[in-house]
């Protein structure tokens, strides 16, 4: 039987994965992954305390919200993520020190 720990553990993994990739990446999409896991993360935590709590299933609820969110951010972050690129011909946020010309 899988305990509610194991979710939790493999939930901060998770995490952590995604910490490390906006913390270390120079890509905007990579960034935009890393966010999208620890997200993830959040939504993997909302799902097992959801599945442990058997009062209602609240979890569950919020965990679709949350991934319908996660679905309209990406849309949106890879719209801006296109239009940047096609201004500065680089997506290294590093790089990209103005707002206009």
């Amino acid at each position: 039987m899988i305990g509610l720990t194991d979710f939790l553990l493999v939930s901060a993994a998770l995490f952590c994965t995604g910490l490390y990739m906006v913390v270390s990446k120079n890509n905007a999409v990579q960034i935009l992954i890393g966010i999208e896991l620890m997200l993830n993360a959040a939504i993997l935590n909302l799902v097992a305390f959801g599945r442990f709590d058997k009062i209602n299933n609240g979890g569950q609820v919020f965990a679709l919200f949350a991934i319908v969110l996660a679905a309209a951010t990406t849309a949106v972050a890879l719209a801006i993520i296109l239009n940047v690129y096609r201004r500065y011909k680089t997506i290294d946020p590093g790089k990209i020190n103005t707002l206009g010309d």
